[in-house]
């Protein structure tokens, strides 16, 4: 399924549907792509945005988690966002949570997906020589807990950006940066109700994260999907749009005043 790009200020993105908005924030090796589920279901009951982050354009000293924190306000400041529901996978959750560490009155809801912002195993501390096809196909396949997820288009996707040495460097930058950006002692003051969805098998967040974020975020709830690795909403997007849209439910639209 592919959808229009919107442009707007300089903003890249794809808006589809009326209603509230859904905000849905890619990961580091992530695309507009791979919530293409989560749109195809959502759009028929919210207006589903997704920002394509610019984790490769922007200049190495702003390359980092709350540089794409600000890119995340400008863009919903752009567009007049508020009361937005906004959902993160990988490091798009980790974006979103140190956003709302600093606007919690501009969203409604949080969801994380396989989030980063307490640990993650990332691709190895060093890239292998560039053009190992071979170890970047292995890594990609251990996304998921599916290795057929990882399709031809996406291994060769993710070859693309790790043989470009300027890519890789603004890579191991974002990842450095997610690790030392640990949320762990300020995820209390994240008091919005926040749905966790994880996958049992996700060996990039292990399920002992999710637990962890259970248990710092005061108004959260955890749900674990079995046969699901770092991304449920592309391995298993209707389990994922399941449970997400009964949390959802639980936000009537606001009523307009006549």
């Amino acid at each position: 399924m592919s959808y229009a790009i919107k442009d707007f200020k300089k903003f890249h993105f794809i808006d589809e549907g009326v209603g509230q908005p859904l905000v849905l924030l890619h990961g580091l090796f992530g695309n507009l792509s791979n919530f293409s589920g989560v749109i195809e279901h959502f759009k028929h009951t919210h207006r589903v945005i997704v920002p394509l982050m610019p984790l490769l354009d922007m200049d190495l000293l702003h390359t980092s988690v709350g540089g794409l924190a600000k890119y995340l306000h400008k863009f919903l400041e752009a567009l007049e966002l508020k009361d937005v529901h906004l959902m993160g996978n990988s490091l798009g959750g980790h974006v979103a949570l140190v956003y709302l560490l600093k606007h919690t009155d501009r969203a409604r809801s949080l969801t994380l997906a396989g989030s980063s912002g307490l640990f993650e195993n990332g691709m190895g501390d060093s890239y292998p020589k560039r053009g190992d096809y071979d170890y970047i196909k292995k890594k990609t396949e251990q996304t998921f807990y599916d290795p057929a997820t990882a399709t031809k288009e996406l291994v060769d996707e993710v070859f693309s950006i790790t043989n470009n040495r300027l890519k890789v460097i603004k890579i191991i930058a974002l990842a450095k940066s997610a690790i030392r950006n640990n949320l762990g002692n300020e995820l209390s003051k994240i008091s919005l109700p926040t749905l966790l969805v994880w996958g049992n098998n996700d060996i990039v967040t292990p399920p002992f994260v999710g637990e962890e974020f259970k248990r710092l975020i005061p108004n959260s709830e955890l749900y674990f999907i079995d046969k699901c690795g770092h991304a449920p909403m592309m391995e298993v997007p209707d389990e994922f749009n399941r449970i997400l849209a009964a949390f959802l439910q639980r936000f009537p639209n606001p009523v307009v005043p006549h």
